[in-house]
């Protein structure tokens, strides 16, 4: 896999997280339906990175914007059925590929 430069993609993440800040119709089950990753992936991933220094409440808040349960009450729909149905084949495809990956 090709390197991206440390510098660029701090850059490109934090306009990421800005993005995914003010496009708050974006649902977060219908991003994982897509493409396997949502806002609390970022956080979740932040965390890991954070070797400890950010725990998964305190990054998924710098990833919201605000705390996560402020967010869904301003901002989360109930999910559909066809929505959670879209999510789980997206969640089975993302182990298929992380499989692969990994050699197994």
């Amino acid at each position: 896999m090709a390197q991206i430069d440390d510098r660029l993609a701090a850059a490109a993440f934090r306009r990421l997280v800005e993005h995914l800040q003010m496009r708050t119709d974006a649902q977060n089950v219908d991003l994982m339906g897509l493409a396997g990753f949502c806002r609390n992936c970022l956080g979740d991933w932040l965390s890991e990175a954070s070797d400890g220094a950010l725990d998964r409440a305190a990054a998924r808040e710098l990833v919201y914007g605000m705390p996560q349960a402020q967010w869904k009450a301003l901002h989360q729909a109930e999910a559909t059925p066809e929505q959670l149905a879209r999510m789980e084949t997206s969640l089975a495809i993302n182990e298929r590929l992380r499989g692969d990956r990994e050699g197994g």
